[in-house]
C-alpha cells in the first residue's frame, strides 16, 4: 500500500514536534508554509500551554485543513468548528481541540509574528 502524501515525510521540510503534534515548516519568501498534523484527543491548553505560559494560543492561523475535525474555543465563550475540507481562519487568543478519532492534518500560511498584520486580520477574536 502507498504512503498517504498528505502526511508523508516532507524533502527540505524543518520538522518539529510541538507538544505532541507534528509542525513541518518550509520557507516561502517573506513567509512560512506550515503543515502541521495534531493527533486525536490533541487540546492547546493541555498539550501546549505548560510549555508557553500564556493562557491562550496567541497566533493567528490561517490555511486549510485538509483532514479532521478542530473546534476552535474563544474566552467570550464562542465556540468555531471547522472540519475538511475548510478553509480556517482562527484569531489570537484561542484554544483549540481535535475532535473524534482522526488526526487533523492543517496546511497553514503565516509571517511568524506579523501574521495579523500582514494578511489583514483582526488582533484578537470578532464575532463573525
Amino acid at each position: 500500500m502507498a504512503e498517504d502524501p498528505l502526511v508523508a515525510p516532507m524533502p527540505d521540510a524543518e520538522t518539529r514536534d510541538v507538544g505532541g503534534a507534528q509542525m513541518d515548516i518550509v520557507r516561502a519568501g517573506a513567509a512560512r508554509v506550515k503543515r502541521l498534523i495534531y493527533p486525536p484527543g490533541f487540546r492547546w491548553s493541555a498539550n501546549v500551554k505548560p510549555m508557553v505560559n500564556t493562557e491562550r494560543c496567541m497566533h493567528a492561523h490561517v490555511g486549510f485543513l485538509a483532514r479532521g475535525r478542530i473546534t476552535v474555543h474563544y474566552p467570550d465563550g464562542c465556540t468555531v468548528a471547522y472540519a475538511a475540507p475548510q478553509v480556517l481562519v482562527i484569531e489570537p487568543g484561542h484554544d483549540a481541540a481535535v475532535e473524534g478519532p482522526e488526526s487533523a492534518v492543517l496546511i497553514e500560511f503565516d509571517f511568524e509574528r506579523e501574521t495579523v498584520g500582514r494578511l489583514g486580520l483582526a488582533g484578537e477574536h470578532r464575532h463573525r
